[in-house]
């Protein structure tokens, strides 16, 4: 026998020997399809399950106290494939206390009287654990993504539709490209092949492969019932979009520090010129890279080694953000090329509401036309109205396609449009009347 065969021997005959130690039981409990869970791992599964209910027994009331989540939609908005956009606002005010109030006080009284309606929304591990949560309608079509020690905490009527739609700027003429359905490493060839170029597609291929990450992986320090092969990046950016999935902030520290984060949209980012809600990286080949090295392991590098993470390299980068970079916002059909409305096709509210939105309301200081982005980061400095700690400065998030990414903010804590009109009006300090404030919102809605 040749050195190389005997080689290739020894190799075959390892790989059947860790086959057949895999398959035998260890004294742990057997899962589905006949995987084996250590005794370590059942005795923290079990645990962690066991405190589920009253960590999510605990979250609901918090929502409670601050919402109102009857689930009101307007009667006329819609997403871009037909969900009814939620109508606010729904912070439940103090008692006797009236938005028109708290806009005539000063942001040290109202934090006084401890009145201000949006304070941070906390994960509902935070501090003691943290990592990807994502609803229940992309559950059910991607039921690997369940975790097995928290549940996703807001009503589906205040999150976007699924599964989102997908426009290309390279193809504005076919509109959504999805077909309604969820772009995965099972169908990406045949929606997209057709009508992406060899290295677009490449881009695609890589942002539906499935790669290690905190709490979905291999190992046993995971979310999972079942070893994973990970997430994607269209598990989070589902169709290039978000379905309002959250995790903690990867880069501040120490962990009781770090707060909620909501996953972005990518409609529009070849329109964008910083990326990362907190660190300015200056193209998307970078941020690319660095998601998968923060985002997914929690900004701990060890950690990232020990489950198993991907390393891109440069080229595949590049083309993945060819892909990124032909990812439209969604129509906008009141809007001209230069994003204003158009008279004849806009309503006298929505007039009234983009001249609030140019002056008194002072939106477009940080959200102008066309793309509604100004490519900084600003501190808002909320802290002034409550207790909790200042975040710092957060980059200006595109206005564009507005009414199909609820929930608003960085953290999610404002659930409608009409709360994100209030927000503003409190921390800009404009005091806008109440029809000021409706025609706002109304005008927000064609964007």
């Amino acid at each position: 026998m040749s050195m190389i065969a005997r080689h290739l021997a020894i190799a075959l005959a390892a790989c059947c020997a860790a086959s057949a130690a895999d398959e035998a039981p260890r004294g742990g409990d057997r899962g589905p399809a006949g995987s084996v869970a250590s005794e370590r791992f059942t005795e923290m599964r079990d645990k962690q399950v066991a405190a589920k209910p009253e960590i999510m027994r605990r979250q609901r009331e918090l929502l409670e106290r601050r919402y109102d989540l009857s689930g009101n939609v307007d009667p006329e908005a819609k997403m871009s494939r037909g969900k009814p956009v939620p109508l606010g606002p729904t912070a439940r005010l103090a008692d006797g206390v009236t938005f028109e109030m708290l806009a005539e006080m000063a942001p040290d009284e109202v934090r006084a009287a401890g009145t201000f309606p949006y304070p941070p929304l906390p994960h509902p591990l935070h501090p003691s654990g943290g990592g990807m949560v994502f609803p229940p309608s992309q559950l059910e079509a991607q039921p690997q993504l369940a975790r097995f020690d928290v549940e996703f905490d807001l009503p589906d009527a205040y999150l976007p539709e699924f599964p989102p739609a997908l426009f290309l700027t390279t193809r504005p003429d076919l509109g959504d490209v999805t077909q309604g359905k969820v772009i995965s490493a099972e169908n990406f060839t045949a929606l997209l092949q057709p009508i992406l170029t060899p290295f677009q597609y490449e881009g695609l291929r890589l942002m539906v492969e499935r790669n290690p990450q905190q709490q979905f992986n291999l190992t046993e320090e995971r979310a999972s019932e079942t070893p994973s092969r990970g997430v994607s990046c269209l598990d989070c950016h589902v169709n290039g979009h978000t379905t309002g999935q959250f995790h903690l902030t990867p880069d501040v520290r120490p962990q009781e520090e770090r707060f909620r984060l909501d996953t972005t949209s990518l409609r529009g980012v070849n329109n964008q010129q910083i990326f990362g809600s907190k660190r300015n990286l200056r193209s998307l080949e970078d941020f690319t890279e660095v998601e998968n090295n923060t985002a997914y392991f929690d900004g701990d590098i060890v950690m990232a080694e020990q489950k198993g993470a991907r390393h891109f390299q440069r080229r595949e980068l590049v083309a993945m953000a060819a892909f990124q970079n032909i990812i439209a916002f969604p129509p906008a059909p009141k809007l001209s090329v230069t994003g204003d409305l158009i008279p004849a096709l806009a309503t006298e509210a929505e007039m009234r509401g983009q001249a609030v939105f140019r002056g008194k309301g002072r939106c477009i200081d940080c959200h102008p036309g066309p793309f509604f982005i100004d490519d900084r980061s600003h501190d808002l400095r909320v802290e002034r109205f409550h207790d909790h700690r200042p975040i710092g400065p957060i980059k200006t998030f595109t206005l564009r396609g507005l009414k199909d990414s609820p929930p608003y903010l960085h953290d999610g804590r404002l659930l409608t449009i009409e709360d994100t009109v209030e927000f503003f009006n409190l921390v800009l300090e404009t005091r806008l009347s109440a029809d000021e404030r409706r025609d706002l919102a109304t005008y927000l809605k064609t964007l």
